[in-house]
């Protein structure tokens, strides 16, 4: 086979002159949401340049598939969630399938992969983790990139929750210890002779008409605090931060203070169910010395949220003091790991297959929500923005800038310099960034529409960081601004 016959040499220039049309009203219905198949049409149809930028940028030719989305995962993500992604119009590929796999992935789904940003390519459209924390995904770069970064708030509050309460359990009672010891009995052959003797060792308190303080009432605060309820124990919350929709889950006996130190006070249980935020005004060490100087004696801490939560010299120079307190962690502790009224578990919150899947699965209908439609849901650095499916007869078009002034102006003087008429927008914000989705009329036009001036020229704009024209064909319609570089 000659060179210039070669798959890849092939698949190289039809990428480079590709000029994708389409006819804009019979499309295909998969999963609720509409993918246009693409039709050849002399008429009323859509020009997309696209592969205009160099092939370098685009890594291994030969893991790319023209037509379809490509998704790279990392770490082990749930089959139940990966299947939300039609076969048709997605290629999931795995980290580790090659060293060029995924080299054009137009989204990346992971769980606890420390993220780096050579490994997000400048096809890269959006990134979901499949858990609340996005600690390891470079946030702040994403959103200079112009890259909104999803969570799956509250899919795995259950899993969460049901360890908060066996924290709860084993604070009351010294179980482990109890199980170590019979574990000792047995080996020297005297456990049924001791068992009656000893158990008085290993006596506790039930949580029934006990108070438990649950700091933060977000998703798995709030579950923790029905559940207590239910179980017959007093409540107290504290959040600064309580939205409406949290509030109206959570039970009515609850209380809620107006200060961590207010809630805390008197409690005999307090659970920690808020995000770490490093830096000033952060919640690094904020169960410091401040807060635990207002427990009680015999009080039992409860972390399910993140370790850096809690200040560990503070907490040990407090057990050391009150033989009766107790800590309970999911998360490593070089301090107090040994200390004999600490108990730490291994992260083991949301390793359940429930959680896995259901992370898993918001996260897929998250980020298809995005890439079929626009919409942005559940992500920690852009803006909430959904609008109308789009009418027949119209594209839409997406726009990400830097949050400054006269951007939005000159984006739709840009559509009128062409002649093209906004249909509906919607325009959002969050910080430095600013979102906007803009159908465009195409049914005036009688002959072949092309996009490639307009996108180009708004791309290019000062501030616009890249856009995207969803018109139907999986992986194509997408722009960037690299420095001043334009990237198709």
């Amino acid at each position: 086979m000659t060179s210039s016959s070669s798959p890849v040499r092939l698949l190289r220039n039809q990428l480079l002159q590709l000029k994708m049309t389409i006819n804009l009203r019979p499309a295909v219905v998969v999963n609720q949401h509409q993918i246009t198949r693409n039709s050849t049409s002399t008429t009323g149809g859509i020009d997309v340049e696209h592969g205009r930028g160099q092939w370098k940028t685009y890594g291994n030719v030969s893991s790319y598939k023209p037509g379809k989305f490509q998704i790279k995962t990392f770490n082990k993500i749930s089959p139940i969630g990966l299947s939300r992604f039609s076969q048709e119009y997605y290629d999931v590929v795995a980290e580790g399938d090659g060293d060029q796999a995924a080299a054009n992935a137009h989204a990346i789904i992971l769980r606890s992969h420390k993220l780096q940003e050579h490994e997000i390519p400048h096809t890269t459209r959006a990134i979901a983790r499949c858990g609340a924390g996005t600690n390891n995904i470079p946030v702040a770069r994403m959103t200079e990139l112009g890259i909104p970064v999803f969570n799956t708030p509250g899919a795995n509050a259950n899993a969460v929750m049901e360890l908060v309460i066996c924290g709860l359990l084993l604070g009351s009672r010294r179980i482990i210890d109890g199980v170590n010891h019979m574990k000792k009995l047995g080996e020297q052959g005297v456990a049924r002779e001791r068992v009656e003797k000893d158990k008085a060792m290993f006596g506790g308190r039930e949580i029934r008409g006990k108070t438990l303080a649950v700091i933060g009432l977000g998703h798995i605060g709030s579950i923790t605090a029905r559940t207590a309820s239910e179980l017959g124990m007093e409540l107290k919350g504290y959040d600064p931060g309580l939205s409406v929709q949290s509030a109206l889950k959570l039970p009515r006996s609850l209380h809620l203070e107006d200060s961590l130190a207010a809630a805390v006070t008197g409690a005999d249980y307090i659970s920690i169910n808020i995000p770490y935020i490093k830096g000033e005004g952060g919640t690094h060490g904020i169960i410091g010395s401040q807060i635990i100087e207002h427990f009680k004696k015999d009080a039992v801490l409860l972390n399910f949220a993140r370790g850096e939560l809690v200040d560990s010299n503070a907490l040990k120079e407090f057990m050391d003091k009150n033989d009766g307190a107790r800590y309970i962690s999911d998360f490593p502790d070089d301090l107090l790991w040994d200390h004999k009224n600490t108990i730490i578990l291994p992260h083991l919150g949301a390793s359940t297959e429930e959680a896995e899947d259901a992370a898993a699965s918001m996260a897929v209908d998250t980020i298809r929500d995005f890439l079929e439609t626009g919409t942005i849901r559940n992500s920690v650095n852009f803006p909430a923005t959904s609008m109308a499916d789009r009418p027949g007869g119209t594209v839409r078009f997406t726009v990400v800038n830097k949050n400054v002034p006269g951007v939005l102006a000159k984006i739709t003087d840009a559509f009128a310099h062409e002649d093209l008429n906004i249909v509906q927008q919607i325009n959002q914000s969050r910080g430095d960034i600013a979102y906007n989705v803009l159908d465009i009329d195409t049914t005036a036009h009688e002959d072949v529409l092309s996009f490639k001036t307009v996108q180009e020229r708004i791309t290019m704009l000062d501030g616009v960081l890249s856009s995207r024209i969803i018109y139907g064909l999986p992986g194509t319609g997408y722009a960037r601004n690299l420095e001043g570089e334009y990237f198709v």
